[in-house]
């Protein structure tokens, strides 16, 4: 009798163990049938980097099941975003068509804005599997900017125009600026510039300094939101001196081979960020202190992107 019971416990615990290893089984199965999709998207801590990661991360997670996980403003920028793509931490990064070319494929500069997005494009798909997706439409560069209202007495819409009129101005720039091979020297022999008078000051001053009436103009970056702040007049390299610096995202074949969908949806933004709304957006984080991730949804729906 005691021999029967034992037979049909023994039994009982084999069932009870096909059992548990089936649930297991099937729970294993679930799972990795509903494995959550997601990326992650990595900033440079800029301001527009800022703003332009919420527009990726909004537009993503409006348009698709894909959920996105984000590193904004990575100290260091390219410096370490480059090996953090390459090394798979992130899947995809706002990038710039002159970094891209001179910085990270350590090449020289390409005057032409087109050829070089499009050789850094080839260029990043042969060494890194990467792809440069279409330009936002804006260029993050170097510029010259004066006064708009003594602009447009004096009717200077570029350099050339600045240059015939630079005898009755007066022109500010930080310190680096006059000993950057690329700076003052430079850019005065390209266009002949012949200031009434040039004054060294601290790149956090040169706004006031043309505000007040100190200087007339000054150097500064091309989606800054102070220039909309202080009412600057953004002039015209007419001459391409200063090299190109088109925005675009940068992102993994494989990630887009995992995510079909996702292509299109980041090509959203090609062609539908101007300088003029950059600068205006930028402006609204550092000199209105707004959110930007309220920014960034703001305009996308101005743009009817959502």
């Amino acid at each position: 009798m005691l021999k029967k019971i034992g037979i049909l416990i023994l039994a009982l615990f084999l069932i009870l163990g096909t059992v548990v290893a089936c649930d297991d089984e099937n729970g294993e199965e679930t799972s990795g049938a509903g494995e959550e999709k997601s990326i992650t998207i990595g900033t440079k801590p800029m301001t527009e980097q800022y703003i332009i990661g919420e527009m990726i991360k909004i537009l993503v997670e409006e348009k698709t099941e894909i959920n996105v996980d984000m590193k904004s403003g990575i100290a260091g920028g390219t410096s370490n975003l480059h090996p953090a793509i390459i090394s798979g931490e992130i899947d995809l990064y706002p990038e710039y068509t002159g970094t891209g070319w001179m910085f990270v494929l350590e090449n020289d500069l390409i005057e032409d804005p087109d050829e070089m997005y499009k050789r850094t494009k080839e260029a990043y798909e042969e060494e890194f599997d990467l792809l440069w997706l279409d330009q936002y439409g804006f260029n993050n560069t170097f510029t010259l900017a004066v006064n708009a209202e003594k602009a447009k007495e004096l009717g200077i819409e570029t350099y050339s125009d600045l240059a015939e009129n630079s005898e009755e101005l007066v022109f500010g720039a930080e310190y680096d600026f006059y000993e950057r091979d690329d700076g003052f020297n430079a850019i005065k022999n390209v266009y002949g510039f012949n200031f009434k008078d040039t004054k060294e000051m601290d790149i956090g001053l040169k706004y006031q300094a043309i505000e007040s009436g100190k200087v007339d103009v000054i150097n500064a970056f091309s989606t800054d939101g102070l220039l909309d702040e202080y009412g600057l007049k953004v002039l015209e390299d007419d001459n391409n001196f200063f090299p190109s610096y088109y925005a675009s995202t940068v992102v993994k074949n494989e990630t887009l081979k995992e995510y079909p969908e996702l292509k299109d949806v980041l090509n959203m933004l090609a062609n539908n960020i101007s300088e003029e709304e950059i600068r205006n957006i930028n402006n609204k984080v550092e000199s209105k202190n707004e959110d930007p991730e309220d920014v960034a949804y703001e305009f996308l729906e101005e743009k009817g992107l959502l």
